[in-house]
């Protein structure tokens, strides 16, 4: 099976389209959580990161071993992460029969990360945005 590799600043993410359930119990159905600017999904893959110039490598010293030109900046989205991002970057993609969003890394807001001495919450996707409030507050 062929593998798929997420380029450059890109993400590649899981949209949550189900349901979402705020702070105070109020569920919020997918149709009008659409109708937002702001969309969240599961990071499923990041690309190698920035591009820019290797500040080590010479093409003057030729004595020195061969080196790339290029290095590459990582991006701060990780695989596992929430992510909140503005739809209007993204990107759709079909591949293997599951439907996934491409995003710029630029267009991500805000990131929610698992902290690994916590259990794993039942449904990650169940994030909201006040719960970054929640979390912000504390």
């Amino acid at each position: 099976m062929a593998e798929l590799i997420v380029v450059g600043d890109r993400v590649l993410i899981k949209p949550h389209t189900g349901e979402e359930r705020t702070s105070s119990g109020l569920v919020v159905p997918a149709t009008v959580a659409g109708q937002q600017n702001l969309r969240n999904g599961r990071v499923v893959k990041t690309g190698p990161g920035y591009l820019t110039a290797n500040p080590e490598y010479s093409e003057t010293e030729s004595w020195k071993q061969s080196e790339t030109p290029v290095r590459y900046l990582p991006l701060q989205a990780e695989e596992g992460d929430q992510a909140f991002f503005v739809e209007k970057e993204a990107i759709e993609l079909r591949y293997e029969g599951e439907e996934y969003l491409i995003v710029p890394h630029q267009a991500i807001v805000a990131l929610v990360r698992q902290n690994e001495d916590d259990p794993p919450s039942e449904d990650p996707s169940d994030t909201t945005l006040d719960d970054i409030d929640d979390l912000l507050d504390e």
